[in-house]
């Protein structure tokens, strides 16, 4: 049932309500908090049917052929790390892929032996729980906002944008034709394209887009996917073109992280950007990750 249908027949159910109990039904609507968590689970429940879908067209690292650099970066980590996207699987669903033998938790460090060590999970998306707690207890009112997501990738953080928040313009980035491609599906799919767009380019070749933006997100968008070189030359147009006063950026990791990585090339956040205090102690549920909460940081443009 589309949105036109569901308010028609909201509307003919409210006309067979006594009028002596009608304005009861309205207040219950209004302020009933079992409706507010059906509103929450019906939420979680399109991002995870979108994920689902997702899954079945991508392998299950969910990483492309083109992103070599990315994979060589992977393979360079101090620990042993493989890329298991946090919106495509949750907790129960990786545990699924090693009991069929599709994923490892641990890799052998002596080969031919039982001595193991467990394999450190790399994510560029944030997971269901991630979005819910990013758009309602880390971001504010979103309403007649635009929300900008540099490498929007597989769309996680516009979809999440959609369900979790009244942002007037939720609008992705992202250099790859095929994850644009896939992008563009859910949006025609789920009547996502009233508030949302994904443009196909690379980031540094868009700086009205960047200027005209209220909220900035970047999970993990450069550390991987460029030569440091490229990283300091995009970082230097995030802060040449993100300047009105008040905007908001979201990064993971934070600015300290990322910059202290690229020692050397002189990037300073603290003329530019101030740390916003965030409640990392809120309780949503038993399929949060505490650690990966953390990972998010807001910042106030100065």
């Amino acid at each position: 049932m589309n949105f036109s249908a569901a308010k028609n027949e909201i509307k003919n159910l409210l006309s067979t309500v006594l009028p002596t109990d009608l304005s009861r039904v309205i207040d219950w609507m209004k302020n009933s908090e079992e409706l507010e968590e059906l509103l929450v689970e019906n939420e979680a429940v399109v991002l995870r049917s979108i994920a689902e879908e997702l899954r079945s067209g991508l392998p299950v690292e969910a990483m492309l052929v083109s992103e070599r650099l990315a994979l060589q970066k992977m393979q360079q980590q101090p620990k042993p790390a493989v890329h298991v996207d946090a919106f495509l699987y949750d907790e129960e669903q990786v545990d699924s892929l090693c009991e069929d033998g599709r994923l490892s938790r641990t890799f052998c460090r002596s080969c031919g032996s039982h001595l193991t060590a467990p394999l450190e999970f790399i994510s560029h998306s944030f997971s269901i729980s991630e979005l819910r707690f990013l758009f309602q207890n880390v971001l504010p009112d979103l309403a007649g906002r635009t929300l900008l997501d540099v490498g929007s990738r597989l769309g996680a953080v516009l979809y999440g944008g959609y369900v979790y928040s009244a942002a007037a313009r939720l609008v992705g980035v992202e250099i790859s034709e095929e994850f644009v491609r896939l992008q563009n599906g859910v949006l025609e799919k789920y009547g996502f394209t009233d508030r949302m767009q994904v443009l196909h380019a690379d980031v540094c070749s868009q700086p009205a887009v960047v200027q005209q933006a209220d909220v900035l997100v970047m999970n993990n968008v450069f550390e991987f996917f460029m030569e440091p070189s490229e990283q300091i030359k995009a970082w230097q147009f995030i802060i040449h073109n993100f300047r009105r006063k008040g905007c908001l950026l979201v990064t993971v990791p934070s600015l300290k992280e990322a910059f202290s990585a690229l020692q050397g090339a002189g990037l300073d956040a603290s003329q530019w950007v101030e740390e916003l205090p965030i409640d990392y102690d809120v309780n949503l549920g038993g399929d949060s990750d505490p650690d990966a909460l953390r990972q998010i940081h807001l910042y106030r443009v100065l």
